[in-house]
Formats: structure tokens, C-alpha cells, sequence
């Protein structure tokens, strides 16, 4: 459903003052994640003959990879679980299948199928689900993927990564890979702002500080819960809240010893996800920081019934309780705990 753009200021805005209306001044987007995915595959593709597409009519490949390399390009149509059933077929005679779908897609209609003949056999398969978390809100809930990184963290062996912005995905892909076993790339669907890190050198496994802060720590995964989390930080240290920053991006392996540092001596953490709290990266914290520090921990997460009506990401996440003031009050919280200095 098309939905129609908030219009610009008018000229009458600015003709009772005789100034030009002020406007915020807007975050710079990064590229389109798909289309840095798309180029970052056909430079595998031309570096190694092994490399095969395989598509479900997402739309965009066809003309892309299908024109480069068209005897290494299969659309099975839309048919998930016989998407993962070809790919393990193939990666068995010595290919490495990247696979294309929706989230939504990829772990709930094909789960199964990427269960038994994927991961189950160790297989060299890429999953690249795009429209991740609510990206593909405007379609309404049967396309939202709230549930697939808890899908993805229980499927042991699978590498499960999200990136944080589109500098990071070409890196993330490269680095899949050169793994032996599976791996799970969630992306999502627009542009969104890239992060404020001046040499975002992005390490498969390895999670990445992007503000410092000692008194709370906030770890995010994924684009918008780390705007969110940036956001909240700057909001946090002009009340006199340090808010450290992390990016985890690799949810599985997980980096137990940067999160335990990230998170050791502050009164507490939070967890900011596009995701629903169970199963996904608030626990996935919990396991680690709970078990070995003792600290308290509070999940900002995708929560209650979705809407009846269609909304863009960022509103309908912040309408589920994803928000920076949602972040905000839980690094608050945890702050007003911490014992006074005597």
C-alpha cells in the first residue's frame, strides 16, 4: 500500500517571518543494504567458480547476477523449502549456494528444511534474509520477522550475523564465506544512516565499541536499535549518564569476552533489538552477562499485538516499544540502583 510522503514546508511557512522555515537537519543514508549485498556477491562470483545464486523471486537479482553470471543463477520461484533443499543438493557436489528470501520466510516456511538439510549436515550454505525485523512492515504483519534469530540461535553450528549498517555488509559477506559450515545474513530493506564510526572495520565474531561510557552499557544489534541506542547515549549524557555503546552484530559465535568487558563495573545493561525478547539478542546477552557478572539486565524489544494498520519500520517499531526513549528509561532505571558514592 502506497502511503503518501509528508510534504516539505511551503512557501507560506516562512511569509509571516520573512525567513525561511528552519528544518532539522537530516541523518546521511547510507547506500540501499540490497543493492551493496548484490554488488558484494558478484565479486565473489567472479573470484570463485563455486559461488551459485539461488533466488525466490526477491526480485532484483535476476538482472543483476542472473545478466553476469546466468549458468550460475537459479530462481526456484516462490518456494522456500525446496530453496533450501536445492542449495544443500548443490553445496553437497562442492558448490557454495547463496540463497535469497525474507526472513519471515527463510525460518519460519522453510525452517525445517534449513533445520535438517542445511545446518543438519554442515553444509556450506549461505542464507541471506533480507527484510529483517519489521523492514517489511509496510506489507503488514505476514511479512514481519520477529522470530528469526531465535530460529537461527537455537540451529547449532549456524553463523548468525546483522550487520549495523551497509559499510559493514560487504566485509560480513566476504567473511561468511570463508566458513566451512553455514551462515544466516540478516539484512533489512532501505537505506538507513550510517553509523558514526570513523573506521568501521567490521570482524566476523568480534563486537565493536561505537561510544564509550561508564556507567551503562547499551548493546544493540542491527541498524535502527543502534541509531537508537547513539541516540539515547547522546539524550543519557546530558543528564550526566555515561552510556557505553556496543555493536553485536555476530550473534552466534557470540563474543563473550568484548561483551563481558563492554559490560563489566556499570550499574547495568540494556538490550536494544528489532526483535521479539525471547530467544533473540537480549538473550543471548543474558546467557553471557547474567552467568558471569551478576549485573541486571532489561531488554528493549519488539513487544504486545502489532497494529491493524500499515506503518513504515521505524514507526511501527516504535509503536511495538522499540524507541530511544524506551532506551532512555531503561539505562535510567538501572542508574538510579547503583549505590551512592560515599
Amino acid at each position: 500500500m502506497n502511503r503518501t510522503p509528508t510534504a516539505p514546508p511551503s512557501m507560506a511557512d516562512s511569509v509571516t517571518t520573512g525567513q525561511p522555515a528552519e528544518q532539522d537537519p537530516q541523518p546521511v543514508l547510507g547506500p540501499d543494504p540490497r543493492t551493496v549485498y548484490r554488488g558484494a556477491l558478484l565479486e565473489l562470483a567472479a573470484a570463485d567458480s563455486r559461488v551459485i545464486c539461488l533466488d525466490s523471486d526477491t526480485g532484483g537479482l535476476e538482472n543483476t547476477f542472473g545478466e553476469r553470471f546466468p549458468d550460475r543463477y537459479v530462481n526456484v520461484g516462490i518456494a522456500e523449502a525446496n530453496l533450501m533443499t536445492v542449495a544443500a543438493g548443490l553445496a553437497r557436489r562442492g558448490f557454495i549456494p547463496y540463497v535469497h528470501t525474507m526472513a519471515t520466510f527463510a525460518t519460519m516456511r522453510a525452517g525445517e528444511f534449513l533445520k535438517l538439510d542445511v545446518v543438519g549436515n554442515q553444509l556450506p550454505v549461505r542464507v541471506i534474509a533480507t527484510h529483517g525485523g519489521l523492514a517489511a512492515a509496510h506489507f503488514g504483519t505476514s511479512h514481519f520477522a520477529l522470530e528469526d534469530l531465535a530460529v537461527t540461535r537455537a540451529l547449532a553450528d549456524l553463523t548468525v550475523v546483522v550487520p549495523g549498517d551497509a559499510r559493514q555488509i560487504g566485509a560480513a559477506t566476504q567473511q561468511l564465506h570463508e566458513l566451512s559450515g553455514p551462515g544466516y545474513l540478516r539484512l533489512g530493506r532501505s537505506a538507513t544512516p550510517v553509523l558514526p564510526d570513523p573506521a568501521p572495520e567490521f570482524r566476523l565474531g568480534r563486537a565493536r565499541v561505537l561510544r564509550e561510557g561508564a556507567d551503562v552499557t547499551l548493546v544493540a544489534a542491527g541498524p535502527l536499535p543502534l541509531l537508537l541506542s547513539l541516540d539515547a547515549a547522546a539524550e543519557l549524557a546530558g543528564a550526566g549518564i555515561g552510556a557505553q555503546v556496543l555493536d553485536l552484530h555476530t550473534l552466534h559465535p557470540l563474543d563473550h569476552e568484548g561483551l563481558l568487558t563492554a559490560c563489566r563495573d556499570r550499574a547495568g545493561v540494556v538490550t536494544v533489538e528489532e526483535h521479539r525478547p525471547q530467544g533473540g539478542l537480549g538473550d543471548a546477552v543474558a546467557e553471557v552477562v547474567s552467568a558471569e557478572l551478576a549485573l541486571p539486565l532489561r531488554r528493549v524489544a519488539v513487544r504486545g499485538r502489532p497494529g491493524v494498520r500499515v506503518a513504515g519500520q521505524r514507526a511501527a517499531l516504535e509503536q511495538l516499544g522499540v524507541s530511544t526513549s524506551a532506551v532512555v528509561d531503561a539505562a535510567r532505571q538501572l542508574h538510579a540502583r547503583t549505590p551512592a558514592v560515599p
